[in-house]
């Protein structure tokens, strides 16, 4: 079984999961609902965000930017809901497919502006096929709907999370994440539904002089035993680590104060 996902996995991803967010949102759905895992969005915010960060990111493969457009994704998002359900189900599954054609049609290996290091189509592929996915995970927690994930995706999604949050110039842009650092201090996630073959278990390991990961099913200061989709909702903060549902040994403080810090927006 192939695990890993390629650049074109990637860019099918992303119009996969617009479109299947695009799908749950139908005629009766309400647009002006907060959302539980964004409080400070209602669901017609929630996927302003989403369109406008994939026509961001087009924007930058397309021109083979060389420094950022102006960050619409971010900025200020109106919470008016005048549009409907189905214009902005139209207007998203749009926007990711013309992003997943300049993806594909500039190639993972051309040089362009990024965020974080990479410098190539390759980051902004991958990291617009999770986002797509989350977000999707916050449009079912508003419409109370379920969510399922793609086993390759959610364990590719879980390690772009533990190699970003690992880079040293993370703790640049969050200098308080180096309270999180101290002797001891591990935390083991296992995810219970994956075959052998799969290796699904994440190290995080707080004991150096930065944040620091690895797939290993070793012993840690704190352990969670839960189904892969469960532990992908709870590492990007999107729920809670209720006893219910995931199995925890060890320092539950510890992982407290890791989740709150390290969460994904």
């Amino acid at each position: 079984m192939n695990l890993t996902l390629s650049y074109e996995d990637h860019c099918a991803e992303i119009t996969h999961q617009a479109a299947a967010l695009a799908s749950s949102l139908t005629d009766g759905a309400d647009l002006s609902a907060s959302v539980p895992s964004c409080p400070d969005w209602n669901l017609a915010q929630l996927l302003r965000h989403l369109g406008e960060a994939h026509r961001w990111v087009e924007e930058i493969v397309r021109t083979r930017a060389t420094q950022p457009p102006p960050d619409t994704a971010l900025r200020t998002l109106p919470r008016e809901t005048t549009t409907t359900p189905a214009e902005l189900a139209t207007w998203l599954t749009e926007g990711a497919q013309r992003l997943s054609d300049t993806l594909r049609t500039t190639g993972p290996d051309a040089r362009i502006w990024t965020p974080l290091p990479s410098g190539s189509p390759r980051f902004f592929a991958r990291r617009m096929a999770h986002e797509t996915v989350i977000h999707r995970a916050d449009a079912s927690l508003t419409l109370g709907t379920d969510f399922t994930v793609g086993q390759r995706v959610a364990l590719d999604a879980l390690d772009e999370w533990m190699e970003l949050g690992s880079l040293p110039e993370m703790l640049d842009y969050h200098p308080e994440r180096r309270e999180l650092l101290g002797p001891g201090r591990t935390l083991h996630f296992h995810a219970t539904d994956t075959p052998p073959e799969a290796t699904a278990d994440w190290l995080v390991d707080l004991t150096g002089t930065t944040l620091a990961w690895r797939r290993s099913p070793e012993p840690a200061t704190v352990s969670v035993r839960a189904p892969l989709t469960d532990l992908l909702l709870l590492i990007y903060g999107r729920r809670p680590a209720d006893t219910a549902t995931f199995e925890i040994q060890g320092d539950t403080d510890l992982l407290e104060f890791w989740l709150a810090e390290v969460i994904f927006a």
